[in-house]
C-alpha cells in the first residue's frame, strides 16, 4: 500500500464522497475516547468526531440511523495475519 497512515476521514457509505473502498478492505481500526469501536460509519481525525448507528432505526429510504459523537479519535491499520 502507498501510505503507512490512515485517511483523515473515511465513511463506510459507498454513497460518500469520503468513502475508499481500497482503505476499507486493508482494515482501518478506530479508538475513540481510548476504546476501540467496531461499529463506526464515518470518522474524522481531525475534527474530531465518529458518526455510529442508533441501535436499529432505519431512515426513511432505509440507511441507519446516525449519531455524531465528539471526542478523541484515533485511526489505524489493523494488523493483517
Amino acid at each position: 500500500m502507498s501510505t503507512e497512515t490512515p485517511p483523515d476521514r473515511l465513511a463506510s457509505d459507498p454513497r460518500s464522497p469520503f468513502h475508499d473502498a481500497e482503505m476499507i478492505d486493508r482494515g482501518v481500526g478506530i479508538r475513540f475516547n481510548g476504546v476501540e469501536r467496531d461499529n463506526v460509519e464515518e470518522y474524522c481525525v481531525s475534527e474530531g468526531w465518529i458518526r455510529v448507528p442508533v441501535g436499529k432505526s432505519k431512515d426513511r429510504r432505509g440507511n441507519p440511523m446516525t449519531l455524531k459523537v465528539k471526542g478523541e479519535v484515533v485511526a489505524y491499520f489493523r494488523e493483517q495475519n
